[in-house]
């Protein structure tokens, strides 16, 4: 797939045939994640494979008492909706991945993270967007469930202290990928034009494009 359709095809998928993904297509994934660019080259992250059912039965329990707390954020018709829509494939994926950050990897001096101590996360994000596009360009779907605590998250998985937990993904082939992202189909949002986005030289000096 050309990179620029993997961009503009990328879905967060919520539903899931059971169908298991091959091993050199997972590892082919994760060494295009493993690839990203990071700052220092520190490479922060780590990848933790979750087929075990027990386990993912534990991390929607986090969800479930998440999205109910998530779900008060809203009233009337806006709460509906809210309740109405999937926002995670926890048990339907054949599997989970929880991408973290080891924020002591490296050393206490990395660098080009003496004025920017965060990047460390950033980094283990653009790891993140290598696998969803790599995923894409293999015909598979990845699912990012935000609604979750990261400490209870970081206790099931026995992950260290110094370690966190910055995604966790679902990952199959999906039952679809939708014409559009979700929750634009839905009406929740709608996309911003990028036009509106982009300033030259100084916060809100607008660029022509020319």
């Amino acid at each position: 797939m050309e990179l620029y359709e993997a961009i503009h095809t990328r879905r967060d998928i919520r539903k899931f045939k059971p169908d298991p993904i091959p091993k050199d297509i997972l590892a082919r994934i994760l060494d295009a994640a493993h690839h990203a660019g990071s700052v220092g080259f520190m490479q922060p992250w780590n990848f933790v494979l979750i087929e075990d059912v027990p386990t993912r039965t534990k991390v929607k329990q986090i969800f479930e008492e998440q999205n109910a707390a998530a779900a008060q954020n809203y009233t009337g018709e806006k709460q509906n909706l809210y309740r109405s829509l999937k926002l995670e494939g926890i048990l339907e994926s054949p599997l989970n991945l929880c991408v973290t950050c080891d924020r002591a990897r490296k050393g206490p001096h990395v660098l080009g993270k003496n004025s920017m101590i965060d990047t460390d996360i950033y980094s283990t994000c653009c790891a993140i967007q290598n696998l969803w596009l790599a995923a894409r360009a293999e015909g598979i779907g990845v699912g990012w469930v935000s609604i979750m605590e990261p400490q209870t998250l970081q206790d099931i998985l026995n992950i260290p202290a110094h370690v966190l937990p910055i995604a966790y993904l679902c990952i199959g082939y999906p039952v679809e990928f939708r014409d559009k992202p979700m929750l634009q189909e839905v009406g929740w949002e709608s996309r911003v034009p990028v036009q509106d986005l982009i300033y030259l030289n100084s916060w809100g000096s607008p660029w022509d494009g020319k």
